[in-house]
């Protein structure tokens, strides 16, 4: 492996059973039946299945491989696994390394302790794992690694890659109904393409243990501000410090191993917080292969004593972390359908294609809120450090006088002074890059791609993908049902433009969403503006969203269900734990340092006085405001206890969570702030746990 290091293709990929590796040790027909099955999605036979888990049984010995696992996404927005060792019996006292065809298509798991939402009862244990063979399997700890499913016994879906799957396939059917229409009859397939760039945190290890709140919670729950944060802009895109620099040299190699293309890096605008971005890949990869991210951000960072923060919000006062997910339609000819082209047939179905999509994002707004809502992400969500919590897209000022002149039917003017007109034979080349990038819009359409910025650090992409996907594809299939009746495919293509940019034009905005005007200006639009996880998760089963799954197969009313339940009681198991772990660090820690810091003020008040120092303003002063703060925050803690002690079941649905939101977050809220502000007058000596200024410039 060492050799390797030095030879970065050779590098790339060794620990994957990918196509190269198939080819060499599976035979051709076992090999072009998979492909076969990869490409048009029909069932492998049982003994093809058991050539290819014998082939990759051994690979994956040759690896150094023992175990093999099933590693699946359940629905707690992590990656899971039970590992299974390859040996078998032979005889009475020997072994083999077997690895059957059955056991690599289909794995039994313990279904009781992963959420589902009501899908099953407690007893109800049994759960299902099937391999995901568009997913390529990896050797990774000494394991392989096989990409699955997660499943009831029941059938029903408790994962995230399943849906996933099933819209991808929905997408790519009708991508390719309105490429006939345009006469394209070589396409077979449209593959939804996906780049997230993932933020994260890095700070001292020794510092970390010192912060309950960091290790149960992933993010600070109090701190006074340090001296000095961003405001120099001196962080972002700054040199990597050698500490930095190590890390980020070891992940990309254990990223390249596993066939992830690690790409870019650097610092991002807070201190301590960096960002790895990736070459696209098909949307299902990609999602994988960040999962695998986050987790050897982890890992990495540990070896190198240092702590990988993936919160969306780790620090008060802070840039919070996002995760932009940059999204486009590749088809199987490698054309991007979301790049304007160089013909006027090619804009007028780019045009199409745009169409679907800002129709979709306008009539499916408070669902594409709601797949970006969680606990994490309201600290982040409508600060002026990330998107607002309004959905919207930005078109550039070049795009949107293109679609205003569609809408007015007028000749469009471009940037050069030509005069064009609008018209499918006669639509000019859309230009690119001809605005600067708008950093306020959650929604954002870069020259070939649409940038989604509400995405939090530490969750799935897969269900924003999930959205995309499916509100695409039932804008597609809507267009592509009127214009296949059409006896004037121009003239029909033309008013459907006209219709469709004229009847969501309140979606575009290309202005500065931090403004508050915005908001105004939203709600006049008739926009959502859904503030938090609790407003949002109704829009799982409001019943225009589960029409729209259901009518896809993508997800039934029970499992839509599940998951508006899945993350209503998440939402009140974290706060609950966040409750508790400010209880604890408040009056085990904070309460008798702070006490003890009073305790010598008072004692050097009494010996001034009576030493008869003229003045003692100072401890005076600094003593009342201490008690009085001390004294305030002690009542909050009382009251936090009996909020918890009165709070509601977890699962209690929308009531429950909307206990938790508005007394016991609320509660704990008021609870942080005043201990900042204690932090901020108690002497360093006294004061219990590592600052801001410790942690943010520790590494």
């Amino acid at each position: 492996m060492s050799e390797r290091k030095n030879n970065i293709p050779e590098l790339f990929g060794c620990m994957v059973f990918n196509e190269e590796k198939m080819r060499e040790r599976l035979s051709q027909d076992v090999f072009e039946k998979l492909q076969q099955c990869l490409v048009q999605g029909v069932s492998l036979d049982r003994p093809i299945a058991t050539e290819i888990a014998a082939a990759m049984k051994d690979w994956a010995i040759e690896m150094g491989a023992t175990h093999y696992t099933h590693w699946f996404q359940p629905m707690t927005g992590f990656t899971a696994e039970k590992h299974d060792s390859f040996i078998a019996p032979s005889g009475k006292d020997k072994i083999i390394m077997e690895l059957s065809g059955k056991e690599l298509s289909r794995g039994e798991a313990d279904a009781s302790s992963f959420p589902s939402g009501g899908l099953r009862a407690t007893f109800e244990a049994r759960g299902y794992t099937a391999w995901d063979p568009t997913s390529y399997a990896f050797v990774k700890d000494r394991t392989l690694y096989i990409p699955t499913i997660f499943c009831s016994y029941s059938g029903d879906t408790l994962d995230k890659k399943t849906p996933l799957l099933r819209s991808m396939k929905l997408l790519d059917r009708q991508c390719v109904r309105i490429l006939r229409l345009f006469g394209n009859t070589e396409v077979q397939h449209v593959v939804p393409q996906v780049g997230p760039e993932q933020e994260y945190f890095l700070i001292d290890k020794k510092i970390y243990n010192q912060r309950e709140d960091l290790k149960f919670c992933g993010r600070t729950l109090f701190g006074a501000k340090p001296p000095k944060g961003q405001e120099l802009d001196d962080h972002y895109y700054g040199a990597i410090k050698p500490r930095v620099a190590a890390f980020m040299h070891e992940l990309d190699m254990e990223l390249w191993k596993v066939g992830v293309l690690a790409k870019t890096e650097h610092n991002e605008a807070a201190p301590a917080q960096h960002e790895i971005a990736p070459v696209y890949t098909d949307a299902n990869t990609a999602c994988d292969h960040n999962q695998l991210t986050m987790e050897l951000l982890k890992k990495v960072a540990d070896r190198h004593d240092l702590v990988c923060l993936l919160h969306e919000k780790p620090f008060n006062g802070v840039n919070g972390s996002g995760k932009h997910n940059n999204w486009s339609l590749s088809t199987d000819k490698g054309e991007n359908l979301l790049k304007p082209g160089q013909t006027p047939s090619q804009n007028a179905q780019f045009l199409l294609f745009l169409a679907a999509f800002i129709k979709g994002v306008d009539e499916y707004q408070e669902m594409l809120r709601c797949c970006v809502s969680y606990p994490g992400n309201d600290h982040r969500l409508g600060g002026h450090e990330a998107p607002p919590a309004i959905v919207s897209i930005f078109l550039g000022d070049e795009l949107t006088a293109i679609l205003e002149s569609i809408v007015a039917g007028r000749d469009y003017v471009d940037i050069s002074k030509k005069k064009l007109e609008i018209g499918v034979d006669t639509m000019p080349e859309v230009p690119q890059d001809t605005t600067d990038r708008n950093r306020t819009s959650p929604l954002a359409f870069t020259g070939n791609k649409f940038e989604f910025r509400m995405l939090g650090s530490s969750q799935s992409i897969a269900s924003p993908n999930v959205v995309f996907n499916t509100i695409m594809a039932e804008e597609l299939s809507r267009f592509a049902d009127q214009l296949e009746k059409s006896e004037n495919f121009r003239e029909d293509l033309q008013k459907l433009l006209f219709d469709t940019f004229t009847a969501h034009q309140r979606i575009i905005f290309n202005g500065n969403g931090y403004d508050d005007a915005w908001v105004e200006e939203a709600k006049r639009r008739g926009l959502s503006n859904l503030r938090d996880t609790v407003d949002c998760m109704p829009a799982y089963i409001d019943p225009k969203n589960v029409d729209l799954f259901t009518k896809h197969g993508i997800l039934t009313a029970a499992e839509m269900h599940a998951r508006y339940e899945i993350h209503l009681e998440n939402y009140c198991k974290v706060t609950a734990i966040e409750s508790n772990t400010v209880l604890d660090m408040v009056l085990r820690h904070i309460l008798p340092a702070v006490i003890k810091y009073s305790d010598d003020l008072a004692a050097t008040l009494l010996r001034k006085r009576e030493t008869y120092v003229a003045s003692s303003a100072t401890e005076e002063s600094l003593l009342r405001h201490i008690s009085a703060l001390t004294d305030q925050l002690y009542q909050l803690c009382e009251d936090l206890k009996t909020a918890l002690v009165k709070a509601p079941a977890v699962d209690g649905g929308i009531e429950s969570a909307r206990y938790f939101r508005d007394q016991i977050f609320a509660l704990q809220n008021q609870i942080c702030h005043i201990v900042s502000e204690l932090e901020s007058c108690t002497g360093a000596e006294h004061w219990p746990f590592p600052t801001y200024a410790e942690i943010l410039f520790s590494v």
